[in-house]
């Protein structure tokens, strides 16, 4: 059987890190420095592994600084560019970029995290008859993320907002694999939040997959998690 290849993917790396600011001193929260290298590095290599070709920055706060770091490639990827004139949120980010996609279905990342996810399980076909798979990881504590409720096979029941139980559980790990389907429901030049607004929605309708990972997660959303990245990417083992 033939390997199923990555398909084009979409990174938001719009943000602007309000709780990074005194960290990233003029800095994209995407550009923050990690390992002598801008975080958003790691997600890019992550999808030239595992054999993407083409590659949408979506952009909006200091999007020139991203554009003149990563240029037009990256590894044997090609990369394009959507600017936000006005803040969209992530899901009106990612209709925002649709133009620029190709087929009927593609990954995106939210460009401020990472997990060292597997490619073939979660390119896999979703769940009969869902526009939108999410990856999911274990952590020791859901209460800064949120967490996310599935049933035996897949499907997803209900999100946790930030706060709302602590403990161990799911959250979502920032990668997705949505459909057209799923984008062309979000309007045109709207602040929608995919993972507030999207996502509940779908999980509404029974619309929605998740696929649990047994993997390590960082995200730099916080100056106390920005601190650990570094130790994250190190060549020393993980624990």
């Amino acid at each position: 059987m033939a390997e199923k290849r990555c398909p084009q993917a979409m990174v938001l790396a719009g943000g602007f890190g309000t709780r990074l600011q005194e960290a990233l001193h003029g800095l994209p929260k995407c550009l923050a420095p990690v390992g002598g290298r801008p975080f958003l590095s790691y997600p890019l290599e992550h999808l030239a592994e595992i054999g993407c070709t083409k590659v949408v920055l979506c952009t909006g706060y200091l999007a020139e600084q991203v554009q003149a770091t990563f240029g037009n490639r990256f590894a044997d990827m090609e990369i394009m560019y959507s600017v936000e004139e006005a803040p969209l949120g992530t899901g009106g980010a990612a209709r925002l970029a649709l133009p620029l996609m190709e087929g009927d279905e593609f990954l995106v990342l939210n460009g401020d995290s990472f997990s060292p996810w597997a490619a073939l399980p979660f390119l896999g076909n979703p769940l009969e008859p869902a526009l939108a798979s999410l990856l999911l990881v274990e952590v020791e504590n859901v209460r800064r993320f949120g967490s996310v409720s599935i049933q035996e096979d897949g499907k997803v029941l209900s999100f946790f907002e930030k706060g709302a139980k602590g403990g161990a559980g799911l959250i979502n790990a920032g990668v997705y694999r949505l459909s057209r389907d799923a984008l062309l429901q979000i309007p045109r030049d709207e602040n929608v939040s995919l993972e507030k607004e999207v996502f509940p929605s779908l999980a509404r309708a029974g619309l929605l997959s998740g696929q649990v990972q047994h993997l390590p997660f960082i995200d730099i959303g916080t100056p106390e998690s920005y601190a650990r990245a570094e130790s994250f990417f190190s060549p020393e083992p993980r624990v």
